[in-house]
């Protein structure tokens, strides 16, 4: 019933400038690069973590999308809490992007 995550660049842009919480995941095979390049920088504006993965089709995929996406929010929820703040400690670790 509730969102827990939010799909598509203008959703997860808009949700991030209204302050929400979570992890942003950015699919690296997005062409032209324009389309989303101001997320990354939007999150770490606002500290929010983010990570790529390779395929737009794999994140569509996993955000329960027949479509595929080029970015996501995932938002914590009280449901998986554990397994949120064990991928958020998994992401805040890796090394930024150059």
């Amino acid at each position: 019933k509730q969102k827990q995550v939010r799909r598509g660049v203008k959703e997860v842009q808009k949700f991030i400038n209204k302050g929400e919480k979570g992890i942003a995941v950015l699919a690296g095979d997005t062409l032209p690069i324009d389309v989303y390049c101001h997320i990354p920088i939007m999150c770490e504006d606002r500290s929010l973590p983010y990570a790529y993965v390779p395929s737009k089709t794999d994140l569509g995929a996993a955000a329960g999308s027949k479509r595929p996406t080029c970015v996501i929010l995932i938002k914590p929820h009280e449901e998986y809490q554990e397994t949120y703040d064990e991928c958020l400690e998994e992401v805040s670790a890796l090394p930024l992007p150059l």
